[in-house]
């Protein structure tokens, strides 16, 4: 009886091991991801700019979707959480722009030369200052570097170019470039204004694209919480090809400058020879919004009150400047390829196993387009209890326009979260990599980033290639032609068997997170830990 009782016992652990070692089923086809994104980049839908008519119906066809679903509304009315805005828009006819040397002036052609900058609260009155290099424009603390010490910047307009030194670690290169750390100490200096030079060797599309929309309506968000630039007059972009204008008689050349960059070698700080002398008028309105949020309770009867997000925003650009002929700019990938993936994992729990032991909260976010500003909101005034946030895994133009081999996970070596990540792609077969990009500084450029800036640990999951492989080509030639371009529509070809994998695995990685019974944690190392102690 014992001998017999060892062997059924042996084979039982057997069978579990077996089990156990089986990758997950496979629960998606990317035919139900692709219907969705077939819905959300309709020419109907307008390319769902934010507050507007195309928006509100691809909001409404996300809450249809949960509710069938069988989800729990989680916003403030129902499933919304309403957000107010304050759009911007260059009257660029009566706004000017000119660089004077010698008391005479030099016009800067706006679209050609250079652009303004809407999305913050501009002066009304005309604007002249004295101009100053500052290499990167940053002051980073942990690094002892500080582009500002030892300037007079008092009264000036600051010109940089984007990016930073190579030994600065991808994190606080990242951080330390948002538009809010980076005012701070130029504030504190005296500075009035900003021109920003585009990285030549780090564009995502040419100058050309860049300015096509630049009298586009620019939002932020309404209340003085949300303003990181108070004090800011003016800010512009420059075109890199036309830099050389702002260098003539300083002893330096953009040439110069931009050979340094490339390398992100260390920059010279120095006074121009040149002053700017500007005026934008900017005209105001008042735009309403939402955020849609959902819950599928978890199944713990302790662990359901804490929530793992997941996150993707449902606003693009709209309509903008013709290219082609096509002046709608649908946002098949960007990021109707994101919202699909939530609709499609969210439905998954009605038809199959149950639910997992944390709840789950998906949050569509609006205005990411604007600045991640629905997600900012989201994050600062949340319709759960803040501290009930353990996790949040973002979903954001992660491209399936090639076979999945690599999956590339922004984030991987801040928090366990990574690690999780890593366990969840290898469930199917699909190797992990950090960014092999760091100067694009995606980390900080989609909504995770106001999940972290609480203290929530997150994770940012896109598909992947090895470096110098023909997929690297294929993702550069997207970015070229498709990134921010009418061309992001349903006629573009994608890999269905991609999208399906890449679901199963974001579903497998909320399973492990939900499931496990301690919370993610920072890694000790981490950058962004501090802002798990701050906002505690």
């Amino acid at each position: 009886m014992l001998k017999n009782a060892l062997l059924i016992a042996t084979v039982v652990a057997l069978g579990v091991t077996a089990v156990a070692q089986q990758p997950p089923a496979k629960l998606f086809d990317g035919n139900s991801w692709w219907d969705h994104v077939k819905f959300l980049a309709d020419d109907k839908l307008e390319g769902r700019e934010t507050g507007s008519e195309g928006l509100r119906t691809a909001e409404s066809y996300v809450v249809d979707q949960l509710a069938r679903a069988g989800l729990q509304p989680a916003g403030v009315n129902g499933f919304y959480q309403p957000v107010k805005f304050v759009s911007r828009e260059i009257v660029e006819k009566e706004s000017s722009a000119a660089l004077v040397s010698g008391g005479k002036e030099q016009p800067l052609v706006l679209g050609d030369d250079a652009y303004f900058i809407t999305r913050f609260d501009l002066a009304p009155e005309e604007i002249s200052a004295p101009l100053v290099f500052v290499g990167y424009g940053l002051k980073i603390p942990e690094m002892n570097y500080d582009d500002v010490e030892g300037l007079d910047l008092k009264g000036k307009v600051v010109v940089y170019l984007a990016g930073s030194t190579a030994d600065t670690p991808t994190a606080l290169s990242a951080h330390y470039q948002t538009m809010g750390e980076r005012w701070r100490p130029l504030r504190q200096a005296g500075v009035i204004g900003v021109i920003a030079i585009p990285n030549p060797a780090s564009m995502d599309i040419p100058w050309s694209r860049m300015s096509l929309n630049r009298a586009h309506p620019s939002m932020d968000l309404v209340g003085d919480e949300f303003n990181e630039t108070a004090g800011l007059k003016i800010s512009l972009n420059f075109n890199p090809a036309q830099a050389e204008k702002l260098f003539v008689g300083s002893g330096h050349t953009f040439a110069e400058i931009a050979e340094l960059g490339k390398d992100r070698k260390p920059l010279p700080r120095f006074p121009l020879s040149v002053s700017l002398k500007c005026r934008a008028v900017v005209k105001s309105t008042s735009v309403e919004s939402a955020n849609v949020i959902a819950k599928l309770p978890g199944s713990d009867p302790v662990l359901k009150n804490e929530y793992v997000v997941l996150s993707a925003h449902v606003d693009h650009i709209g309509i903008g400047a013709p290219i082609n002929g096509d002046r709608i700019y649908n946002g098949a990938m960007d990021n109707g390829s994101g919202v699909a993936a939530l609709l499609d994992i969210a439905a998954s729990w009605k038809a199959n196993q149950p639910h997992p032991r944390r709840s789950i909260l998906f949050v569509f976010v609006t205005a990411e387009e604007k600045g991640l500003l629905g997600s900012k909101y989201f994050a600062a005034h949340p319709t759960v209890p803040a501290k009930s946030m353990i996790a949040d895994v973002n979903i954001d133009m992660f491209l399936p326009i090639v076979p999945l081999k690599v999956l590339k996970v922004q984030g991987l070596a801040e928090s366990d979260l990574g690690d999780r990540a890593r366990e969840s792609a290898q469930a199917f077969g699909v190797r992990v990599e950090a960014d092999p990009q760091p100067l694009r500084n995606a980390f900080i450029r989609s909504d995770q980033y106001n999940f972290i800036r609480h203290g929530i640990p997150a994770v940012k999951l896109d598909v992947g290639f090895d470096p110098g492989s023909p997929d690297e080509q294929i993702f550069k030639e997207w970015l070229t032609v498709r990134y921010h371009a009418p061309s992001d529509d349903l006629a573009q070809p994608v890999d269905r068997a991609t999208a399906a994998t890449y679901e199963d695995i974001v579903r497998q990685l909320l399973v492990y997170i939900a499931d496990i019974e301690a919370r993610p944690q920072w890694k000790p190392n981490s950058f962004f830990r501090r802002y798990a102690t701050t906002s505690n």
